[in-house]
């Protein structure tokens, strides 16, 4: 079946599971937003979630996709050094035009694997996993704004973790967005360009809105002062705006 064995279809599929997992990170900084805004609201989200049958199958669907792109991302990393041989060992210089996240998208994205599994443990385990299990500890499994408290209120290793892996997660969607959507085949030499822009401004307001409100956690822990918040979510989306503009004239 071309779709499992032919190149194309391995980066099709690991480019719709791409997709879906930018989809999933939408929402799970809704979340983050809410809870700085709010650790009642955000405990209120967690209480709709919790185990409930929609959430755990959810999680199942969320695990496969997962597990989908980086199996595929690997076969297709072995295929691409194979292809090459020794001829991989010529060439030490980064060649034009070709972006450092490119080059690194499989070290981006182990990174970014290993920070899934240490979120997975602190909350997803204490959490979803414990109240299936019947897991008692000492915070209660829906009551998220606490675990936020507990790993991230000043906690300057935990916080400083997870920058560094938003930053990791940051030079992964920059390329893997825009290569993504190139592969779907939208990818004129005008649109691809456009593309390569909307990257950018996606990839800074996910990964810049997710390490504000990690600071704002590890400051102020769940909901923090709301001017702040909303201070820091504008300084964000300019940014976002301003990375856009300097690059090779904005998204014309």
């Amino acid at each position: 079946m071309w779709l499992l064995n032919s190149s194309i279809g391995k980066k099709l599929i690991m480019s719709l599971s791409g997709l879906f997992l930018i989809l999933f990170l939408l929402f799970h900084l809704s979340m983050n937003v809410t809870a700085a805004f709010s650790g009642a609201a955000y405990n209120t989200v967690c209480s709709l979630l919790g185990a409930n049958w929609y959430a755990v199958v959810g999680t199942f669907v969320l695990a496969a996709f997962v597990i989908i792109h980086f199996v595929y991302a690997f076969m297709l990393t072995l295929q691409n050094r194979k292809a090459r041989g020794n001829d991989r060992y010529l060439i030490s210089a980064r060649p034009k035009n070709v972006e450092w996240a490119s080059q690194n998208m499989f070290v981006l994205g182990l990174i970014v694997l290993l920070f899934i599994i240490l979120h997975l443990y602190q909350f997803w385990y204490h959490m979803m996993f414990a109240e299936l299990a019947g897991v008692e500890g000492s915070i209660n499994p829906q009551d998220g704004a606490q675990f936020i408290n507990y790993y991230f209120k000043g906690n300057i290793i935990v916080t400083v973790l997870y920058l560094i892996w938003f930053t990791a997660l940051w030079f992964h969607l920059t390329h893997g967005f825009w290569s993504a959507i190139q592969t779907l085949g939208w990818n004129n030499t005008i649109w691809i360009k456009r593309w390569q822009c909307v990257s950018q401004i996606v990839a800074t307001i996910i990964c810049g809105l997710f390490a504000v409100i990690t600071i704002v956690f590890f400051v102020k822990g769940v909901g923090g002062d709301l001017s702040q918040c909303q201070d820091a979510c504008h300084s964000v989306c300019q940014s976002a705006c301003d990375a856009a503009q300097q690059m090779g004239g904005g998204c014309k």
